[in-house]
């Protein structure tokens, strides 16, 4: 899940311990679920800033608690309040690719072009970041840097030019059961999975390709053509980022973690959406309705437009996730919380097909940086004591491929969902929600932790979670029961579904801000975003009083019906 990844990802701390249980638009009075990075827990870019480098982030951000996203601040929790002296992207979860509401730094900013100029967030935060490489290397040649690099891709809305999406015409024809059973072989014959790895079946829930109507299929098929030719786009931007370090002649000594993935691949579109947000926020509709519209908005080609706001059928995610069992939102099975990483550095490492196969997390970045770099965590950041650092270093396995793996525990929990990692061993709980579900899931103001089934798995001899033994070793299920809450007390997760409790229970008691009404003159170009909690409850409608309407339009993104003269009403439901 975004927020507690990138969380881990910048601190070297498990994400509860660091605030982040679980997206920071859900964030709750708990510690562990707080929505705030603590000072307490300085990020790599603060330290590395102090150490004399030139720190710079750009794309998806997703860590700023959501009542400090306005242009009214406060900005400590924005990226330059945790050590990026420059920042260009956005602050929410997801943005459309076309009509961004982009930051520069602590500014809120209109993207360059417009999309029928050939505007794409992803070309453009590379052309930005290649500007600010060519700035630092003429005016601090001298001065290490750091950057941060995220793309939007391939999170929902799935946004791409034609040509990119034609490029994979036909390619998924036979649907996502048929491309799983090749992404598995392809995977084996690459030399990514071992050879003994198993193919895990489809959930029951998820609807196999043959059970889809024959009209709806061309559909589902232009679905994950436009997300696979998202998907390669956005390998090219980062391409085009690395080439021009190389062209600047710092390659050679530079080192380049390259994590492609958002978190597994996502089911969040459910059945297929030209309107993502529709699912998220359990708004019902069937295929045949987007059918219907997608034919007012241009056929099948208006998919990966700015038309449309289209994400795939869950079961692509599922085929994406090849062969294991999770995706995105499940913390309990591979797939959601395995993905692949790539470690670049030419003065050091010699291009090798093998990969490592070290049991890893992202926390475990930071401490890499940090050994490869020759500094120590330090004990004080800008006067504040500082958190232990739950991340081990990866780089005695550049030099050691087969060494045995100094990630001894780990453990993992989003929503409910969550397991436990010792030893080459895994005990896994699915908990309450599956991401391509409909609907409030049933049960969930009932729903205890303590009544969940625990499945378990020998990792070391079944690579993909294909076997449960949890009948056969109950002794050792018990022992990683009992481990998985030491850890989760440890390291703030309790109560465990924390991240629930606004989402499912008390919708609201979601964020938002203090207001229900703006006057604005000609020159805001800005309100908080809104979204209603995904289960019931939705807010009412808010009112924005434009002094002068005609320059607001276009640059507020319009989502009702404007009421008659200068006051305009949009609804709070995205």
């Amino acid at each position: 899940m975004c927020s507690p990844t990138r969380a881990s990802l910048l601190t070297g701390r498990n994400h509860h311990r660091v605030g982040n249980g679980q997206i920071a638009e859900l964030a709750n009075d708990w510690d562990g679920y707080s929505g705030h990075i603590p000072k307490s827990s300085a990020t790599v870019a603060e330290v590395l800033r102090n150490y004399g480098y030139s720190t710079g982030a750009w794309g998806k951000w997703h860590n700023t608690p959501a009542e400090e996203t306005t242009k009214a601040g406060p900005f400590d929790g924005w990226p330059t309040g945790y050590g990026f002296e420059y920042f260009y992207g956005f602050l929410a979860g997801e943005a459309s690719q076309y009509e961004p509401n982009l930051v520069r730094n602590t500014t809120s900013v209109l993207p360059p072009k417009t999309p029928e100029e050939g505007y794409h967030l992803s070309e453009d935060i590379a052309d930005d970041a290649i500007e600010w490489l060519r700035d630092h290397h003429a005016l601090a040649a001298d001065k290490p840097f750091f950057m941060y690099w995220a793309t939007g891709a391939i999170h929902g809305p799935h946004h791409i030019m034609k040509e990119w999406a034609d490029k994979y015409a036909g390619r998924f024809d036979d649907g996502w059961d048929a491309y799983r059973e090749r992404a598995h072989q392809g995977a084996k014959d690459a030399g990514w999975i071992p050879a003994d790895a198993e193919l895990t079946p489809r959930p029951e829930g998820l609807a196999a390709w043959e059970d889809i109507p024959d009209h709806q299929k061309p559909f589902q098929r232009r679905l994950m053509e436009v997300c696979a030719g998202f998907a390669e786009h956005a390998d090219v931007q980062a391409g085009r980022v690395v080439d021009e370090i190389e062209r600047l002649g710092l390659l050679e000594n530079t080192i380049v973690f390259y994590i492609w993935g958002d978190n597994g691949s996502s089911g969040e579109g459910q059945d297929g959406t030209i309107s993502e947000l529709l699912a998220q926020n359990q708004i019902p509709s069937t295929i045949d309705q987007h059918l219907a519209a997608l034919e007012e908005l241009g056929g099948l080609d208006a998919l990966g437009t700015p038309a449309t706001d289209n994400m795939y059928h869950a079961a692509w995610a599922w085929a994406g996730s090849t062969p294991y069992q999770g995706m995105k939102l499940l913390a309990s099975h591979l797939g959601g919380t395995r993905n692949p990483m790539v470690v670049q550095w030419p003065a050091r490492i010699s291009p090798e097909r093998e990969p490592r196969t070290q049991f890893h997390h992202v926390i475990d970045v930071v401490p890499t940086i940090y050994e490869i770099v020759g500094i120590s965590h330090p004990e004080m950041v800008n006067g504040i004591p500082q958190d232990p650092i739950d991340g081990i270093s990866m780089a005695y396995s550049i030099d050691e491929a087969d060494a045995a793996g100094r990630r001894r525990t780990q453990y993992f929990e989003i929503m409910g969902s969550r397991s436990i990692y010792a030893d080459g061993w895994m005990a896994s709980a699915l908990g309450p929600r599956l991401p391509w579900a409909k609907g409030a899931p049933p049960g969930i103001r009932t729903w205890t932790p303590d009544e969940d089934r625990w499945e378990l798995y020998h990792l070391d001899e079944d690579w993909s979670q294909a076997r449960d033994l949890a009948d056969e070793h109950p002794e050792k299920l018990a022992e990683l029961k009992e481990l998985f809450a030491i850890e989760a007390a440890r390291n703030e997760a309790l109560p465990i579904g924390g991240g629930l409790w606004v989402v499912a229970l008390h919708p609201e008691l979601r964020i938002t801000p203090p207001y229900s009404e703006w006057e604005m003159g000609g020159d805001t170009v800005r309100v908080p975003e809104f979204c209603a909690p995904a289960l019931g409850n939705r807010p009412n409608a808010v009112s924005i009083s434009l002094s002068a309407p005609e320059r607001a339009n276009g640059v507020l993104y319009k989502l009702g019906e404007r009421a008659a003269g200068s006051r305009c009403t949009w609804s709070t439901a995205c």
